[in-house]
C-alpha cells in the first residue's frame, strides 16, 4: 500500500507506526537513529533522537532538546517556511524523543554550495533562526532535497531566553527584511498569544521565560526590519561550520 504522503498522513504514521532501527548516525554528537516508521505495509524511513542520548549541555536543560526540535517544526509550519522536515514528538525504543521525516537529499550540497543560488531561501531561514534563537546553524544543517527544495534540519539548541544566535548565516547583516517575511513575522503574533493553537502547543514544549523570550524577539525583528548583526560577546559562528 502506498504511503499518504499528505502532512496528515505522514505524522500519523510518525505517531502511530512501530519504530524499527537501522542504525545510528556515527557523526552526531546525541544519539542519533536511523529508522523505519512502520504500519502494516506502509513504511517511511525517519531520524528519532531520543531525550535521553541527548549529550548534557551547560546551558540546556538535558533531555529538552527533542522537545525544542518539536517546537521549532511548529513554528515552521505556522510560519510558512523554511522547510523543515515532519517532526513529531513520541515514545520510542530508547524512550521519549524526536521523530522527524527522513528527506531524501542531493549528497554534497550545504549552505556554502547553494547561497548563492537561494538567497531568498536562506533569507528566510536566517530570519527563522533569528526568531528561533538558532545557536547552531551549520552549513550542513541546509540541504538540497531530491524534490528541489532546501531544507534546514537539527534544532536542538533554539528558544534559550537569553540571546545566543550562532549561524553560518550572516550574509544578510543589518540589511531590510524582505516586506513578505516581515508580514508573515508579523501574523506570527496572534498565534503567540495565550489560548492560541500554537501557544498552547510551544507551551507544552517550553517553559515561560523562553516563550516570552521568543515573543520579544519577534517583536524586536519586526521593530528593526533588519536581520541581526553578529553578536560581540558570543562566538558567531558554530564549529565546525559544516
Amino acid at each position: 500500500m502506498p504511503v499518504d504522503q499528505s502532512p496528515d498522513g505522514v505524522a500519523a504514521l510518525l505517531q502511530d507506526g512501530a519504530i524499527e532501527v537501522d542504525g545510528l548516525v556515527p557523526w552526531g554528537s546525541n544519539y542519533t537513529f536511523l529508522v523505519t516508521v512502520r504500519a502494516g505495509a506502509r513504511a517511511i524511513p525517519a531520524i528519532y533522537k531520543p531525550a535521553r542520548g541527548e549529550r548534557p549541555l551547560w546551558d540546556f536543560p538535558t533531555g529538552s532538546l527533542a522537545f525544542r526540535e518539536v517546537a521549532a517544526y511548529q513554528v515552521s509550519i505556522a510560519l510558512g517556511w523554511p522547510h523543515v522536515p515532519l517532526t513529531i514528538l513520541r515514545e520510542g525504543p530508547q524512550g521519549i524523543g524526536m521523530v522527524q521525516q527522513f528527506i531524501d537529499f542531493v549528497d554534497g550540497q550545504h549552505f556554502f554550495t547553494l547561497r548563492d543560488q537561494y538567497r531568498a531561501e536562506m533569507k528566510r531561514i536566517a530570519a527563522f533562526d533569528a526568531l528561533i534563537n538558532n545557536t547552531d546553524r551549520k552549513g550542513g544543517h541546509v540541504l538540497l532535497g531530491t524534490d528541489e527544495k532546501i531544507y534546514c534540519i537539527d534544532h536542538g539548541v533554539t528558544f534559550h531566553e537569553y540571546p545566543k544566535l550562532r549561524t553560518v548565516i550572516w550574509d544578510f547583516t543589518e540589511q531590510k527584511i524582505p516586506a513578505a517575511i516581515l508580514r508573515d513575522l508579523d501574523a506570527l503574533r496572534a498565534q503567540l498569544t495565550r489560548g492560541a493553537t500554537l501557544f498552547d502547543t510551544l507551551n507544552a514544549l517550553l517553559v515561560p521565560r523562553e516563550m516570552r523570550a521568543l515573543r520579544q524577539r519577534l517583536d524586536e525583528l519586526l521593530a528593526s526590519g533588519t536581520f541581526p548583526a553578529p553578536p560581540t560577546d558570543w562566538p558567531p559562528v558554530p564549529w565546525p561550520p559544516i
